[in-house]
C-alpha cells in the first residue's frame, strides 16, 4: 500500500527524530528502568501526541495508518517509548475523545493531545486478566459521585499519567451492562499508585498497579451511558490493536535491520556472514514477514479511517504481527550468535520487549478467539 505524501513526511519525521533523539538512549532508559519523559516531550513538541484524534475535540487529527507509520518509526528505535506513546495516545487519549461527550472532551482532551499531560487505561486487575468481565473494582453510585473501591495492575504509563481511563463494575448482576467507563484524575483523594518493577522487557513504559480506596469520582466523569464501559473498553481495545501491530511491525524492522548489518560485517570462512545461504535466507524470510505483516496493519488502519470496525482486521494484524515479531527478534539474536546475547545488544532488547506484545491488549490466544468467531458465526 503506498503511502501518501502527508504520510511519507511523517514517516520522516518521525524517523529522523527516532534515530537522533531515541534511539541512543533506548538501552540505557532499558538499563535504569527510566520512564522517557524526555522522549515524550519530544514526541509532543513534533504535535504527534493527537495524532488520529479528531481536531474537532483538539487533537492534531489524520488517522490510523498515519498513526502506525509513525509507531513503527519509534518502535523501531526505542520499545519503551513506544509502549508510553501506544498507551498514551491510541488508548488513554482515544477513549475519552470518541466516547466521551461534548463537555468531557473539552475539559480532558486538548491537554492530552498537546502532551501537557499523559493519559493511563485501567482495565485488568491481578485476578481477571482475559477475564475483564470478571473485574471486581466497583463503582457505587452516591449522588454525584461514584464511589470507587479496587486494584488494578499492570497499568503502563501508572507511575507517571494524569489521565486515567478507569474501568469499574456498578451491578454486577447486569454482566456486562453494568460495567463503566470513568475519567480519573492523578491526585483525587483515595487514589494511589505502587510502581511495579522486574519486567522483562519494555522496562522504562512504567507499569503499575492502581489502588482506589473510596475514592469519589463525579458522575459527570462516565463515558458513554451509564453500563456502557464494558463497550468502551471493547471499542478502544479494537483500535488500538491496529497500534500494538504497528508496533510490532517496528520492533521487528529494528532487529532485522541490526542483524542486517552484522550480517553485511561479521566475517567467517572467509566472507560476510550473509553471503552464507543459511543466513541469507533467514533474512529472507524475516523481510517478507515484517511486510506482509506491515500491510496488514494498514488494511486494518485503513478500515478504521473509512469508519469501519476491524474486529477481525485488527485482532488479524495484532496476532500475525506479534508473532513475526517474536520470530524475528529470535533469529536476529541467532544472527549475532554470542554477541547478540549480551547487554547492551539491541537484538537482546527487542528479544526481551518481544514477548509482551503476546500478551498485552488481549493475548494470541485471545485474538485467535476474537478472530475464530469473526469466521464461523453463530453456529447455533
Amino acid at each position: 500500500m503506498a503511502l501518501t505524501e502527508q504520510q511519507e513526511l511523517l514517516r520522516t519525521t518521525a524517523r529522523e527524530f527516532a534515530r537522533r533523539e531515541l534511539e541512543p538512549r533506548a538501552a540505557e532508559i532499558d538499563e535504569a528502568e527510566e520512564f522517557p519523559v524526555d522522549n515524550f516531550r519530544g514526541l509532543a513538541e513534533l504535535g504527534l501526541c493527537g495524532l488520529s484524534i479528531d481536531e474537532s475535540v483538539g487533537g492534531a487529527g489524520g488517522g490510523y495508518v498515519d498513526l502506525a507509520v509513525v509507531i513503527e518509526e519509534i518502535a523501531a528505535a526505542c520499545g519503551s517509548t513506544s509502549t508510553v506513546y501506544v498507551t498514551h495516545v491510541s488508548l488513554g487519549t482515544a477513549a475519552i475523545a470518541r466516547h466521551g461527550n461534548k463537555e468531557q472532551a473539552a475539559r480532558f482532551v486538548p491537554a492530552l493531545a498537546s502532551g501537557e499531560k499523559i493519559a493511563g487505561f485501567a482495565l485488568t486487575e491481578p485476578g481477571t486478566g482475559s477475564d475483564a468481565l470478571a473485574m471486581e473494582t466497583t463503582a457505587e453510585l452516591d449522588g454525584d459521585d461514584y464511589v470507587l473501591n479496587g486494584t488494578k495492575t499492570f497499568i503502563t504509563n501508572g507511575t507517571h499519567a494524569d489521565t486515567f481511563v478507569v474501568f469499574a463494575n456498578t451491578d454486577r448482576s447486569a454482566g456486562y451492562r453494568g460495567i463503566n467507563a470513568l475519567v480519573v484524575e492523578r491526585g483525587a483523594a483515595g487514589f494511589s499508585t505502587n510502581h511495579l518493577t522486574g519486567k522483562m522487557g519494555m522496562k522504562g513504559s512504567a507499569t503499575a498497579e492502581l489502588v482506589f480506596e473510596n475514592c469519589r469520582v463525579p458522575v459527570a466523569n462516565r463515558l458513554g451511558d451509564e453500563g456502557r464501559g464494558y463497550s468502551v473498553a471493547l471499542s478502544t481495545l479494537t483500535t488500538s490493536r491496529v497500534s500494538i501491530a504497528a508496533q510490532c511491525v517496528g520492533l521487528a524492522r529494528g532487529a532485522y535491520e541490526a542483524a542486517l548489518e552484522y550480517a553485511r560485517q561479521r566475517r567467517t570462512f572467509g566472507k560476510a556472514i550473509g553471503e552464507h545461504q543459511a543466513v541469507a535466507f533467514m533474512l529472507a524470510d524475516m523481510a517478507t514477514e515484517i511486510d506482509a505483516a506491515r500491510l496488514m496493519t494498514h488494511r486494518a488502519g485503513e478500515i478504521v479511517d473509512g469508519g469501519g470496525d476491524p474486529v477481525a482486521e485488527s485482532a488479524m494484524a495484532k496476532l500475525y504481527a506479534s508473532e513475526v515479531l517474536h520470530r524475528v527478534a529470535t533469529n536476529a539474536v541467532q544472527i549475532h550468535g554470542g554477541a547478540g546475547y549480551f547487554k547492551p545488544s539491541k537484538v537482546e532488547r527487542i528479544y526481551r520487549d518481544a514477548k509482551v506484545t503476546e500478551i498485552y491488549e488481549g493475548t494470541s490466544e485471545i485474538q485467535r478467539l476474537i478472530i475464530s468467531r469473526s469466521i464461523l458465526g453463530d453456529l447455533e
